[in-house]
């Protein structure tokens, strides 16, 4: 489990396939802190550690989650967001995410608008998820609140603080995000669906 508070910024050492598998070397001031096996999120996706090398790590992601994410777009020197596993008894100082990546969006406009900034962003709304105002979404790990909401459009203000030290400076229109949308939402969404 996460929180959507982005602890560092990662960039990308390396990329090896193997099979459908991509190995993912990212270099992080969060390595040192790091063991085999850990839970980390990337762009909002929880990927485990397999290895640790000085200022390196190394995860896995296979190929569904290339698929279902914007990790199949890395290259070397891309930046992603990084977050470790929440501790039990810490302050969930953003929302429930559980890294498990519902789909990918577009981002539609960006605009700034008195030293904020304003994102709007598309997606699929086939797949049945859904935003609310004021609800929580997760964008490429980070926790924010939707300011508007479409039937398959979703606006999210940003400050300067998370526009600095998250991967949002680099959004332009066309860019594609991972989505992880509110669980408590996804089952409220799920129980209203008829049965088939």
């Amino acid at each position: 489990m996460f929180t959507g508070i982005i602890e560092s910024l990662g960039e990308i050492k390396q990329l090896e396939r193997e099979g459908g598998n991509l190995h993912i070397s990212i270099n992080s001031l969060l390595t040192q802190e790091l063991k085999i096996d850990q839970s980390v999120a990337h762009n909002g996706v929880c990927l485990t550690v397999v290895s640790v090398d000085d200022n390196s790590y190394t995860v896995t992601a296979i190929d569904e989650t290339l698929q279902k994410s914007n990790l199949g777009e890395l290259e070397v020197g891309s930046k992603v967001n990084l977050e470790r596993a929440m501790v039990l008894g810490s302050r969930l100082d953003g929302h429930i995410v559980q890294g498990h990546v519902d789909q990918t969006g577009k981002c539609m406009a960006v605009s700034e608008k008195d030293g904020s900034w304003f994102f709007t962003f598309e997606y699929d709304a086939s797949q049945n998820n859904v935003t609310i105002e004021k609800g929580s979404i997760t964008i490429d790990g980070v926790s924010l609140t939707v300011v508007d909401s479409g039937k398959n459009t979703f606006s999210v203000a940003i400050i300067p603080y998370t526009y600095e030290n998250t991967r949002f400076n680099a959004y332009k229109v066309g860019s594609t995000v991972n989505l992880e949308f509110d669980v408590i939402g996804k089952y409220v969404a799920r129980i209203m669906q008829p049965l088939s």
